[in-house]
């Protein structure tokens, strides 16, 4: 097999051959057809997730089929079309596995991290970390729907909200494109927040009812026109832009944080006495993944992409990292 690995933090990746494993009790091998370069692989690349062990092999968006079995497997079988995703597998027995949230488990392991990932030709996954792509996905859309797209699928079902609520997504990158696109087909009134009049076009074409742009409107009086969100679905990791759709979310609004930094977010306090509120949102467990990628399949919603070898590794990082790619970057195997 060959992988792209990371030998020491911030170092190139090194593109090497290595023996196939074969998978243990529990775990299931999986031949790479694709897989998503997402910006948390830089917790691996540049050595930021506490307790790293190197060389590691990122990639958590990762998409193809089944080739080996473990024993005490029982759902799945060799020929399976899987995905693999941030979440790379859950204990069972700790207090938050019991109460069934697995994405929270006290001992979870993250794929690409905790193990090696997808940035190869083959990787090794706990059984219970695999989620069913469907057949007719193609499996460079597949790969980004297991990290950006579970992410906000899952952030936008669970927000406690009806058919006809008005939900603003800031930002239309990586995570926005995909947030207005599941928004909109979730039968809400769908806004985009967005600097310039750049992604005005696209972002009507992905779904928006309505266009803010950040630079020449004031965010929270634009919202409060369209009469206030019920939900802003904060997709782009930067504070001050976080901070002035605050003031937009109508009474017992939320907002819902699905991309952070260790940034300081100041808000004011009064508001908080209509009942608005804070919160976030992790991606998911391996069902919830199955869940994303099957409602994408009915209602049309995929990532845009942007295809790279594995050779083309550092590339399709470095571009990634820069904001070039529009929207996913994706490594293919082929």
């Amino acid at each position: 097999m060959r992988v792209a690995a990371v030998r020491e933090k911030s170092a190139p990746f090194h593109i090497e051959e290595r023996e196939t494993p074969e998978p243990e009790p529990g775990q299931v091998r999986v031949a790479v057809e694709a897989c998503g370069v997402c910006h948390s692989d830089a917790f691996t690349k540049e050595g930021g997730f506490p307790g790293l062990e190197f060389p590691r092999v990122p990639g958590h968006e990762v998409a193809g089929r089944i080739d080996a079995v473990g024993d005490d497997v029982a759902r799945w079988k060799v020929g399976d079309r899987v995905g693999v995703g941030w979440h790379g597998g859950h204990c069972f027995v700790c207090g938050r596995c019991r109460r069934g949230d697995f994405i929270n488990c006290e001992n979870g392991r993250v794929t690409g991290i905790h193990h090696d990932g997808g940035y190869a030709t083959h990787m090794i996954a706990p059984a219970e970390s695999v989620a069913r792509i469907p057949e007719s996905m193609d499996a460079v859309l597949a790969g980004p729907l297991l990290c950006a797209g579970v992410t906000t699928f899952n952030a936008l079902r669970n927000a406690g909200l009806r058919a006809g609520a008005t939900v603003a997504v800031q930002g239309i990158g990586g995570l926005g494109h995909l947030g207005l696109q599941f928004a909109r087909q979730m039968g809400f009134h769908t806004v985009a927040l967005s600097r310039g009049t750049d992604k005005k076009e696209l972002a009507e074409e992905l779904g928006a009812h309505d266009y803010v742009d950040t630079e020449a409107e004031d965010v929270a009086d634009a919202l409060q026109k369209l009469g206030g969100a019920d939900l802003v679905l904060a997709t782009a990791p930067h504070p001050k832009a976080i901070q002035k759709t605050f003031g937009g979310l109508a009474a017992r609004g939320k907002l819902l944080l699905v991309a952070a930094t260790g940034e300081t977010l100041e808000l004011p306090g009064f508001p908080f006495l209509t009942g608005k509120s804070v919160a976030g949102w992790p991606s998911g467990s391996s069902i919830d993944s199955e869940d994303t990628m099957t409602f994408a399949t009915r209602h049309g919603v995929a990532p845009r992409t942007e295809t790279f070898a594995l050779d083309q590794a550092d590339e399709a990082y470095a571009k990634m990292m820069e904001g070039e790619v529009r929207f996913r970057a994706v490594l293919t195997m082929g």
